[in-house]
């Protein structure tokens, strides 16, 4: 395989964009599939589950591989719902380049702004591929403004409609300067042509803007621009190239997946901009000194380097998707598990086609397979000799909402057990514990729909029948005002004792602060002496999950350690340990801690008529309304709510919107309760707490 001739892509973009629907043309006009399915029915290729069919939405990321034009291009398709991001999250952590996919009518919508975040966050080139030109309203410039507004994008704009709506029915390519149509049932025959007449001046003008904006990234096109010369097609494409590696610009195409026109040009730009594995140099931290940079070349022949982004167990077992840095991954061989400094044989290796498999025997840098035989995390690192290198891990946030469940009878607990133990396992951001005080199995997770998921899950796959407790919110408490504390704490029994002498402070964290709790001693003079104090921090951290208002998780705290004392003979780490649980305990509560409850950012699409009941409503939820857009016979409305308000807000929408209302959730902060709504919590807590409901 050449390297130079391979492309890692993601297509990522806000629900309902057709990124579904792009894939799979992608796979049939490169002859991977020779029927295309829809979303809605049988279901596409890339979505096999049973419930993205019956739901007509996907639920977990699914990988393929096809050929396009003498090269390899692996893609992965992604979910859209925000309840799903981790799936994104890690996609995007292995790719070397994207398409954003964006609604030629919708635009730039709430999860496309957390899309272009996440690709940021790994410093991933991409196109913008604009679909739906078909759909009455589509406004491609909009959105082109849109992009450079919202995103902060620098635009290119390489193509121009011809048509518009449902008269769209193809592009003018401004780099080759000819006209593409798409014939054929199924738009598979690309006939390129002279631009048409009443195009002409329109094109020449939009190409010239290109060639201006793309000769602030090379003096030579630059001086071609000046002499008036001809720019050749090579130089341009070089350009673009160039400017899209180095994320300086989003070349911009756009099309109609569902009607079959544009997706083959975006193939074709796919392999001429966006990176091969050669042109990605990836940088990892020494596995036993974190400050030693290790850059991975895409070598084949160098020591194997791979990372383990994703974990899904079926029927024949567990199957790990890994994608290959640097070295060569060879069946039945062994590598080391950077983390756990275990090593583990390979068994079966494959290339994924959604859920069918292509057996390999091995795979070099730059792949992305998948292997049985592992027992591993998302985001370990791999590498042929132990303590080599450590990858840079994936983002994964935190759950924001959390219910119980139970199975109906006894039978099903076990069943139950390996369940939650497979899920927690595959998706970072589903998390399971059990309440302490009553026992009961709490599963945690980004939404209503993320958790509603696995419960279907949990009764299909598992042929579980589970209760489900209320959703409920994951408040916490947080301090807001500095406060000292000074613990000496003497215990003596028959032997030695325990003595251990603390004196310091607490202080609340800024609101943007990166971590939840922050801790940092200023101890001199050995008063304390340095191996005690990691203790002293386990001290404090041990009872942060349980805050003294309402015995919620503690964040926003900074614990300072000035001072304190030691005794030769009595001093241990558990002293230490247990002089910290006593300063949070009873000094903890001077700072006047406060309840935050999270908020999300809601976006609402909804024919414009029914504006003001939806407002109205989100008003009536102690939601704020943060602006409001109509175009044509829609409004989108772009707000905030609390999430503990929005149990159940798909069905009132609904009612509200006669059915045609929309909507989409995402995490936007914590923020304080209001006194009123504060002193209700705790007393309906201390209440559950004190009958041991809690």
């Amino acid at each position: 395989m050449n390297l130079r001739q391979l492309r890692n892509i993601g297509i990522s973009a806000h629900i309902d964009s057709g990124k579904t629907t792009l894939s799979e043309r992608i796979l049939f006009y490169a002859g991977r599939i020779h029927r295309m399915g829809e979303v809605r029915g049988e279901g596409a290729t890339l979505d096999y589950m049973e419930l993205e069919k019956e739901r007509g939405i996907t639920i977990t990321s699914a990988a393929t591989s096809v050929d396009w034009q003498g090269s390899r291009i692996n893609v992965i398709d992604t979910p859209g719902h925000v309840d799903f991001t981790i799936e994104v999250e890690r996609s995007l952590r292995v790719l070397d380049g994207a398409v954003l996919l964006l609604c030629a009518v919708g635009g730039v919508q709430a999860q496309s702004i957390t899309i272009d975040r996440q690709m940021r966050r790994y410093g991933i080139p991409r196109l913008a591929f604009i679909n739906k030109m078909d759909r009455t309203g589509a406004d491609p410039l909009g959105v082109v403004k849109q992009l450079q507004e919202r995103l902060g994008c620098e635009t290119l704009l390489l193509q121009l409609p011809i048509g518009a709506e449902a008269d769209f029915q193809g592009v003018v390519d401004l780099v080759a300067e000819e006209a593409v149509y798409f014939d054929g049932p199924n738009g598979e025959k690309v006939r390129r042509e002279a631009i048409p007449a009443n195009m002409v001046d329109e094109a020449a003008a939009a190409r010239r803007h290109m060639l201006e904006d793309l000769s602030m990234y090379s003096d030579e096109l630059l001086e071609a621009l000046l002499s008036e010369e001809s720019v050749p097609q090579t130089l341009v494409r070089q350009v673009i190239r160039k400017a899209t590696l180095a994320q300086q610009i989003t070349p911009v195409l756009m099309g109609t997946a569902y009607r079959n026109k544009g997706v083959q040009p975006l193939l074709d730009a796919v392999v001429d901009y966006l990176p091969s594995p050669l042109d990605c140099p990836t940088t990892a931290h020494g596995a036993d000194d974190p400050a030693e940079e290790i850059v991975l070349q895409a070598d084949p022949n160098q020591p194997a380097v791979a990372m383990a982004f994703k974990i899904v167990e079926d029927p024949h077992g567990t199957l790990t998707f890994m994608r290959i840095y640097q070295g060569t991954l060879a069946k039945g061989q062994s590598y080391y598990n950077q983390r756990t400094g275990r090593q583990e044989r390979l068994g079966r290796m494959v290339r994924m086609h959604a859920d069918q498999r292509e057996e390999l025997s091995e795979a070099s840098a730059g792949d992305i397979v998948a292997v049985m035989g592992l027992d591993t995390a998302s985001g370990d690192t791999y590498c042929a000799q132990r303590n080599y290198a450590l990858l840079q891990n994936m983002h994964v946030p935190e759950p924001v909402i959390q219910m119980a469940v139970a199975p109906m009878d006894r039978e099903g607990a076990g069943r139950l057990a390996k369940a939650l133990q497979r899920f927690r396992r595959e998706d970072p951001t589903f998390r399971v514990t059990n309440d302490e005080e009553t026992g009961e199995t709490l599963i945690g997770g980004m939404g209503e729909l993320h958790l509603q998921i696995y419960v279907q899950r949990i009764q299909r796959e598992y042929r579980v029948d589970v209760e489900v407790g209320q959703p409920k919110v994951s408040y916490r408490e947080a301090p807001t005002q500095p406060a000292k504390f000074e613990v000496r704490h003497r215990k003596q029994t028959g032997g030695s004792g325990q003595y251990a002498h603390i004196i310091g402070r607490f202080e609340p964290l800024p609101e943007d602060a990166e971590e939840p709790f922050l801790f940092e001693e200023h101890v001199t003079g050995g008063r304390i002496p340095k191996q005690y104090i990691p203790a002293v921090e386990k001290g404090f951290r041990s009872l942060l999950r349980k805050g003294p208002v309402a015995g919620f998780p503690v964040v926003g705290l900074a614990v300072h350690l000035d001072d304190g004392s030691f005794h030769e003979v009595d001093s241990s780490d558990l002293a230490f340990q247990t002089a910290a649980q006593i300063a949070m305990r009873e000094f903890f509560s001077r700072t006047k801690p406060v309840l935050l409850e999270p908020v999300m950012k809601i976006e609402i699409e909804c024919p414009s008529t029914f504006q003001g009941a939806v407002v109205g409503d989100l008003t009536g939820r102690r939601g704020m309304v943060m602006g409001a857009k109509i175009t044509g016979p829609t409004v989108r409305v772009e707000g905030e709510v609390p999430l503990a308000e929005t149990f159940g807000y798909s069905t009132s929408l609904r009612s509200l919107t006669q059915g045609q209302g929309t909507f989409t959730l995402e995490f936007a902060r914590y923020n304080r309760l209001s006194p009123a709504l504060e002193r209700t919590i705790i007393e309906e807590r201390r209440k559950k707490m004190a009958t041991g409901a809690v």
